[in-house]
């Protein structure tokens, strides 16, 4: 972490590229991070097979209106916070600089994380279809590099152009779901049974994992925010884009999960997601439906990893181009390309954090053998390390970090309600705080379940430090800045805030 001598709020010249963004742009953007046919495929049937439990549609409707309230609070701190850091800015606003940069570090790790570990599944599946349906034996590794490369391209270019392209990827992914209910309840074979939506078939031992399972899944529904910046009408455009896709993805998949139950049938389920965990959607096509569909599905949920695979990408780059901006970490990661307006330097420095982490589980699993001792049939390697211990380690990060910005939007409001009701600055939020610390105390107690380990193991402890330690390095980093450079910590989650405020003549929000 380095700084250079202060310099001037953000100018012109450094700045993303302005109002591109509306409303269905973001909540597509948004939605593809979640991956629905992701998390329908592979997110769902792991939840029946590891708990146990069949109430995992009413899991996601009691998580999809707990982060509706926090979306309250979240939504009206947007219309005064808008900055490409997000919860680095809103946490830095609403409860201290210190916690803000900390929080920032949190927030790489968390992303960087769950982005990484996408790959890990990415390159799996991609290797096993093309060895499946073409004979081509390749190893996993290979297509994550060739991946990187291609959204890294992307990465560069206009948000506009990621947009267009997560868009349609979306749009393909809920047909091919919605065509995988409409079979299951047609077959249903033991009826169209509602026993996966009574509350009784959820409050049963195992529902803490259920819900930690289930809130991975929403994940990136929070990064409306980060693209505020590009957003046409910022105080409107996050707002309406937070609530379309927490509707829109609790609605969906609490259906699709129902579905799911009808199509096997509840008695049957949790066996058969244990028997073929990802695979069982495709299994279930395949003998109900032409096998052409199968085939259309399983290259459809590539692309549906390669969409939440854009999405985080883009939101680490921005997280990276605020901090570079603001003087926090190195000045150089706040460059935006001059054509498209996109922070690149943020973009390649995302690329070459996961070419590195990639090459880690490459040498760890296939040079020093290590994919034997993690993995009781070899291939699944990537799946079982990669895959699971990054993704739910970033759940983790951002489930923690939603509670902290929770809190911070009551100590945002504290002094000046600047309008915004009494349940918006202070009621929601805190039911929020408490439901999703609730949900962080969950995960960390069944952090050996989510990891797939039947006791605990060294990783148990080692990837919750990963997230850990860098945001107490960042407290640490944010007391050193104010001693060296009082100027820029000052400005420290408010440097748009100064910038507009120079154009418009305004006082901008100081914060804490």
């Amino acid at each position: 972490m380095t700084s250079t001598s202060t310099t001037p709020p953000a100018t012109t010249s450094a700045e993303l590229g302005r109002r591109r963004l509306g409303v269905p742009s973001i909540t597509l953007m948004i939605i593809a991070a979640s991956a629905p046919l992701t998390v329908v495929a592979g997110g769902v049937t792991s939840t029946f097979a590891v708990t146990g439990v069949i109430g995992v549609p009413v899991a996601f409707i009691l998580l999809a209106v707990a982060l509706a309230v926090f979306a309250v609070g979240y939504a009206g701190m947007s219309r005064f916070v808008t900055n490409a850091g997000a919860f680095y800015a809103y946490i830095a606003q609403g409860v201290g600089r210190p916690f803000g940069v900390g929080a920032s570090l949190v927030a790489l790790v968390a992303y960087n994380a769950m982005q990484i570990g996408i790959y890990g599944l990415f390159g799996f599946q991609l290797s096993m279809f093309l060895e499946a349906k073409l004979g081509i034996a390749t190893p996993w590794w290979l297509w994550i590099f060739v991946c990187i490369v291609v959204v890294g391209i992307l990465g560069v270019n206009r948000v506009d152009l990621s947009a267009k392209v997560l868009g349609t990827l979306v749009a393909l992914e809920f047909a091919a779901v919605l065509v995988f209910d409409l079979v299951a309840l047609a077959v249903a074979p033991e009826g169209v049974s509602t026993a996966a939506l009574e509350p009784s078939s959820l409050f049963v031992p195992g529902i803490g994992a259920v819900l930690s399972f289930c809130i991975a899944a929403f994940m990136g529904f929070e990064s409306a925010a980060i693209y505020g910046e590009e957003a046409k009408n910022p105080k409107r455009t996050v707002a309406r884009a937070t609530y379309a896709a927490v509707a829109i993805i609790g609605v969906f998949y609490a259906f699709s999960a129902w579905a799911f139950t009808v199509g096997v049938g509840p008695s049957q389920i949790v066996e058969a997601s244990a028997t073929f965990g990802p695979d069982l959607m495709f299994v279930f096509m395949g003998e109900h439906a032409p096998v052409i569909i199968s085939d259309i599905m399983q290259v459809l949920f590539l692309t549906s990893l390669f969409a939440a695979l854009q999405s985080f990408h883009n939101a680490v780059a921005r997280y990276l181009y605020s901090l570079g901006r603001e003087g926090v970490l190195h000045r150089g990661l706040g460059a935006v390309r001059a054509v498209s307006r996109a922070p690149w330097a943020g973009s390649l420095a995302q690329s070459v954090i996961a070419v590195v982490v990639t090459l880690g589980f490459v040498i760890a699993g296939e040079g020093m053998g290590l994919k034997n001792d993690f993995a009781p049939t070899e291939f699944l390697y990537p799946v079982l390390t990669m895959f699971t211990w990054l993704t739910n380690t970033g759940a983790m990060g951002l489930v923690l970090l939603m509670g902290v910005v929770a809190i911070s939007v009551i100590g945002f409001f504290r002094r000046d309600r600047r309008g915004v009701s009494t349940w918006a600055a202070v009621v929601a939020p805190a039911i929020a705080a408490v439901v999703l610390f609730t949900v962080f105390v969950l995960i960390v107690a069944n952090f050996d379940v989510l990891l797939g380990q039947a006791e605990t193991t060294p990783a148990t402890f080692v990837l919750p430090a990963l997230l850990i330690v860098p945001g107490i390095l960042g407290v640490v980093w944010a007391f050193a800045l104010r001693r060296r450079d009082p100027e820029l910590y000052r400005r420290i989650g408010h440097g748009v805030d100064e910038a507009e405020a120079a154009v418009h003549g305004s006082e901008p929000h100081r914060g804490i």
